[in-house]
């Protein structure tokens, strides 16, 4: 579902139309990462597109874990230091640690 909203934002023709897709704050689900995961999300794709405004709703402390979230299985002491030092800023600031480039997909040709 996240990949397929990644791809929609990219779909959009204009600025304002992905503006838009990111614009109004989903419901949080109770799920702590995945709400601070949407939140780094928006932010990401709203910085790293150049939209020139990020939707506010991102700064709210719901969307931040408490504790560390490396997004590998069984990351080991190596992994965590890497990742820690990889993260987007988007992601780090709300404690997820994750690859450089959390949002690429594979593309066709």
């Amino acid at each position: 579902m996240l990949a397929e909203f990644v791809d929609s934002f990219d779909l959009a023709a204009t600025l304002d139309a992905k503006f838009a897709t990111i614009e109004r704050e989903p419901k949080l689900t109770g799920d702590a990462k995945l709400d601070a995961l949407v939140g780094a999300m928006a932010e990401y794709l709203a910085k790293q597109r150049r939209l020139g405004r990020v939707p506010s709703w991102v700064c709210d402390p719901a969307r931040r874990l408490e504790e560390p979230w490396f997004t590998v299985t069984a990351p080991t002491d190596a992994m965590r230091e890497f990742l820690t030092f990889s993260s987007p800023a988007e992601f780090s600031s709300r404690n997820i640690f994750t690859e450089e480039r959390p949002l690429r997909r594979a593309r066709g040709l």
